[in-house]
């Protein structure tokens, strides 16, 4: 049986209502005419030597590119902003996940701040090693310390580099440190690994932990109680606090089987409240006494000049890195190399050894 289409239909569909645009399109324009746009190095270096943290914010985005010629120009902005750094106290922080790190530096920080001191957060996120993406959500977890223009907090992306921490923290420090900030913060994402590169990178490398977490996390403490320079149990507040004392204990009693610090100064554990505020003054002391010290026996300028060459030679290999990898007959044979790997027709070094014989052939040519 035919159907009419021509029937009028008992239902009937109302127009709904426009609905405004979900971004407005000029902000959009102007973020990408903002990102597009890059000045001379000289005005770069001019605005962060005056404190302008927009210009900072723009460099430190350059020094993270990894486009050729925003990282040609992101050297010429470190290298004329070294000699105005290196007077800041460099101080890296990390703990267990659960530590309280997020609330202890906006209470660190505001602390500072109130003292009349500039403070640089440079806080690394984890990046997914699936999609590459961050959640970079360090400014939420310190929404006090984020508004305070005494402070300035900087997220960035680990982008997969080892344990966690940024490629370019030693660089971004560096710029901090030229536009005027005495204190610099490092925090690491805890995750067990990325305590090695902090700690090449600071002056003071302090661990945060928590009472009564269990036995389960004494593998992670254990690991990084050695770097340490303090330990600092946090949320020693409320019912928590015998825990917190206990943990104290535990912690120094652990502290006496380490041999004795090359620094000269021995590491030290106290208790604090992130919360209430209770002993955030004697953490920055014990920082400041141990800056005194180091400083005045001469520890502090090696240990800054050992750093320096570490930094040369992970410099080196970020970039051998970067140019093996950008070779086009590496990537052209890498997902094939890659399949035969997976198949079991070629073993992982066998595929290794024949990108860098490539490689070197492709030099000698």
């Amino acid at each position: 049986m035919e159907q009419n289409d021509e029937r009028p239909s008992p239902l009937k569909v109302n127009e709904g209502v426009a609905q405004p645009e979900q971004v407005n399109p000029e902000a959009v324009e102007r973020l990408r005419s903002l990102r597009q746009s890059v000045l001379p190095a000289e005005e770069y270096v001019r605005g962060i030597l005056k404190g302008d943290v927009v210009l900072l914010s723009k460099a430190i985005t350059l020094v993270e590119s990894s486009l050729p010629q925003h990282q040609e120009r992101a050297r010429q902005i470190t290298g004329a902003c070294v000699p105005h750094a290196g007077k800041a106290v460099r101080l890296g922080i990390t703990g267990v996940p659960g530590a309280g790190k997020s609330t202890f530096i906006e209470a660190l920080g505001t602390y500072l701040t109130q003292a009349g001191k500039k403070v640089a957060v440079l806080a690394i996120d984890p990046s997914s090693q699936r999609s590459r993406g961050s959640i970079l959500g360090d400014k939420t977890r310190m929404e006090q310390l984020a508004t305070n223009p005494m402070a300035y907090i900087r997220p960035s992306a680990s982008a997969g580099t080892l344990g966690g921490v940024a490629r370019k923290t030693r660089e971004a420090m560096i710029l901090c440190e030229a536009a005027g900030f005495d204190t610099v913060i490092v925090e690491t994402v805890g995750v067990g690994q990325s305590e090695t590169a902090v700690h090449s990178m600071v002056d003071f490398f302090l661990l945060l932990m928590i009472g009564g977490a269990g036995d389960e996390l004494q593998g992670i403490k254990r690991g990084i109680m050695e770097m340490a320079d303090g330990i600092v149990i946090n949320k020693a507040d409320g019912d928590n606090i015998a825990r917190a004392n206990r943990a104290k204990a535990e912690c120094e009693n652990a502290l006496h089987l380490f041999p004795p610090a090359e620094s000269g100064f021995n590491p030290r554990v106290t208790t604090c409240s992130a919360l209430t505020g209770f002993n955030i003054d004697g953490v920055w002391q014990m920082v400041q006494e141990y800056i005194q010290l180091t400083g005045e026996n001469g520890f502090l300028d090696e240990k800054r000049s050992r750093q320096a060459v570490q930094a040369l030679y992970a410099t080196i290999e970020s970039g051998l890195r970067e140019q093996f990898f950008a070779r086009p007959e590496i990537n052209s044979r890498l997902p094939l190399l890659e399949q035969q790997i997976i198949s079991g027709h070629i073993t992982a070094y066998e595929a290794a050894r024949e990108l860098l014989e490539m490689q070197r052939n492709t030099k000698e040519q």
